[in-house]
């Protein structure tokens, strides 16, 4: 009796621990989590505002790819329902004027093409058969067309005819001449000649008619004059437009002949041009070419002839974005960035601003980039996506001056999650004292009185911004037991012109480091940071800090230096972002400043480094490329510095741009910190 006893007594113990255990274990943030997250994106509302159509987006575990499928909520919540959904991928829904159809983008049937969705039936059918894909879906609104933009290829250049192969031959493929400035795009590889062209197409069916031309990229987003004879676009016509980076001028063109009115001719960018609900005006973005790290972008309004120009938002140190016109003609929707958030504001035309929301967020996964957009129906019903430090975007409206959240995508399984819970961090920078705004993600069943390893994650850019939004990179990070610590330091967008220049031809640099050295030193303050067991790591932008940390300091355990840039003397001529850095980040040219281009350079403090470093970048990326580690990884290992190269095959500068690609970045991060973590 009494072994019956302790054998039970056994179970109940086993089950009570071991089972506990295990039902910790699926509290927390795992790799498998990550197929099972969603986000939606793209709201667009119906003209009364009782209905959003928007773009619903999952992983899927067997493809290893992000899904797109088209969704429709209710203005009141009710309703949540797919409108085109299944295993093939649906985007860019457009209401026609009427409200009866929707058009859509979608690869169904092999290639991607133009779509209609009839509301009342639900009845859909092919309207395009293009051999470049189509963007910018756009409505006359008289609603018998539809505008987009394809890529429409040229012939290529070629030097010397070869001789006729005898009939049977197999001979090697030709040789490819190129003659372009901008001749490769990362994700894309080696361009094939081409350029980018505005091309109209009947709603009811037809053949797609091109109706610009030229040797020119022809750009949207597309806005139609409200008589639908015209539609407004933005270009870099000039002659030596490859070698323009800021520059670019509006234009008209008419649907009947093609005919090309140039409307703007000023220095710098005008951009996004928008008709006025009556057509008498223009609204737009404007943007010097002042050839500095951070260019301001106003929102501008001009007469339909170009005339009369008038700058609506000269005192907001924030560029303007996503700009349209209220439906009254009074006033104008655009949405910025400050200090981190998201927001969307209106002016009238005396330049009289109302901010309408902010906390716009949720559609960057990965980490927590600044994200999200919104739009409005023609009785001024607002629209957006709303994400949280727990949650990715779901679609919110505003109602009485509250956020009303309508859709709740992750509710199934993130809801039943111990997730990181993410913190603010405010402190001053040890080189000058600038403030610096940071946040920390704490790992599940955090306590204060312990003692945590630290994780400092430097984001890209450099002009780019994190914020206070869901990762799923961070909550791996934090699942395992780790604080995360990650900062805007000087040159982060949203903070302003002075903030942004402060880093001007200083990438990377003593400045910016110490901006982060600062902030392990004010975690570290909080009482619950381990001081021995410190780790640093960043991606693009983020990798080039990381590898220069590790060369002016040695407090790290180990690094996690991914897709970086370690020589700007090289990277600066064989990368597809070489002529816009070279025109704005640096004072010249690599031969005309090597010390300066060498000193910005991680591979100039190599020698310094002792820190155990992991080193990752895809194969094929074109915007920091794989030579760039190649060469650090060589001189880590002849400083006998302990190291690894993750090779990510094919892929292009997103390595996390697929499910399982984002595991494998984080899982060879944590393997790295852990070899290197002090018990």
């Amino acid at each position: 009796m009494k072994k019956i006893i302790s054998v039970a007594a056994f179970i109940i113990c086993f089950v009570a621990t071991y089972g506990h255990a295990q039902s910790q274990d699926d509290r927390r943030f795992t790799a498998l989590d990550v197929f099972d997250l969603e986000y939606a994106t793209d709201p667009q509302p119906s003209a009364d505002g009782s209905e959003i159509v928007y773009v619903r987006r999952s992983n899927d575990i067997m493809t290893d790819r992000t899904r797109s499928n088209i969704w429709s909520v209710k203005a009141d919540g009710s309703e949540n329902r797919p409108l085109l959904s299944g295993r093939d991928n649906y985007s860019s829904p457009r209401w026609s004027p009427d409200g009866t159809k929707i058009a859509y983008t979608s690869a169904a049937e092999g290639s991607n093409q133009i779509y209609l969705r009839w509301q009342d039936s639900g009845q859909t059918a092919l309207l395009s058969n293009l051999t470049s894909s189509p963007s910018g879906l756009t409505w006359s609104p008289d609603g018998k067309w539809l505008a987009f933009t394809s890529r429409v290829p040229v012939e290529n250049p070629s030097l010397a005819k070869p001789p006729a192969k005898p009939k049977g031959a197999e001979w090697a493929e030709p040789v490819h001449v190129i003659d372009a400035v901008r001749y490769q795009s990362d994700g894309r590889g080696i361009l094939s000649p081409g350029y980018t062209q505005i091309f109209i197409i009947p709603s009811d069916g037809g053949t797609p008619r091109q109706i610009t031309h030229g040797n020119f990229n022809h750009g949207g987003p597309l806005s139609w004059s409200p008589d639908s004879t015209k539609i407004l676009f933005s270009s870099n016509r000039h002659e030596d437009w490859e070698l323009e980076t800021s520059e670019s001028d509006i234009f008209a063109v008419s649907i009947d002949d093609g005919f090309v009115t140039q409307i703007t001719d000023d220095p710098g960018s005008e951009r996004t041009p928008v008709y006025s609900p009556n057509g008498e005006m223009i609204a737009f973005t404007k943007q010097s070419n002042a050839r500095v790290m951070f260019k301001n972008t106003y929102l501008a309004i001009m007469n339909a002839d170009g005339s009369g120009e008038k700058i609506l938002t000269p005192d907001l140190d924030r560029p303007a974005s996503n700009i349209k016109w209220a439906k009254s003609g009074d006033h104008i929707y655009f949405q910025y960035d400050d200090h981190a958030v998201r927001k969307v504001a209106q002016v009238d035309l005396e330049g009289n601003m109302e901010v309408l929301a902010e906390g716009l967020s949720g559609t960057s996964l990965g980490r927590p980039y600044l994200s999200g957009g919104y739009n409005i129906s023609e009785n001024g019903f607002l629209a957006f996506t709303y994400g949280t430090s727990q949650r990715p975007a779901n679609i919110a409206i505003m109602q009485n001056g509250e956020i009303n959240i309508l859709t709740h995508l992750n509710e199934d399984f993130l809801s039943h999650k111990d997730l990181g819970e993410v913190h603010e961090i405010i402190y001053n920078s040890s080189h000058d004292g600038q403030e610096i705004q940071g946040w920390y993600m704490t790992p599940p069943d955090f306590d204060p009185n312990q003692k945590y390893p630290l994780i400092l994650e430097i984001h890209g850019g450099p002009s780019l911004a994190y914020g206070p939004g869901f990762s799923a990179e961070f909550q791996r990070f934090a699942a395992e037991g780790y604080v995360v610590f990650y900062d805007n330091h000087r040159g982060s967008a949203s903070y302003g012109e002075k903030f942004s220049m402060l880093l001007h031809n200083k990438y990377s640099s003593v400045d910016d480091f110490s901006d982060h050295n600062s902030g392990v030193d004010a975690m570290i303050d909080l009482g619950f940071i381990d001081e021995d067991n410190l780790f640093i790591t960043g991606g693009s932008a983020g990798g080039i800090a990381a590898a220069y940390a590790i060369g002016l300091t040695d407090r790290f355990n180990a690094a996690g230096v991914i897709k970086p840039i370690v020589n700007w003397l090289s990277k600066s001529l064989y990368a597809d972002s070489s002529i816009g850095q070279l025109h704005n980040q640096f004072p010249g040219y690599p031969w005309e400043h090597v010390e300066h281009f060498w000193k910005r350079s991680p591979m100039s403090l190599v020698g310094n480094v002792r820190t155990p470093t992991l080193l990752m970048t895809g194969e094929e990326d074109r915007r920091t490329p794989i030579a760039e580690i190649e060469q650090y990884y060589q001189a880590l290992k002849l400083l006998r510095v302990d190291t690894v190269m993750v090779r990510v095959p094919g892929s292009p500068h997103g390595i996390a741009g697929r499910p399982s690609r984002l595991n494998a970045k984080v899982d060879n991060i944590l393997a790295w910190f852990e070899k290197y973590k002090k018990d």
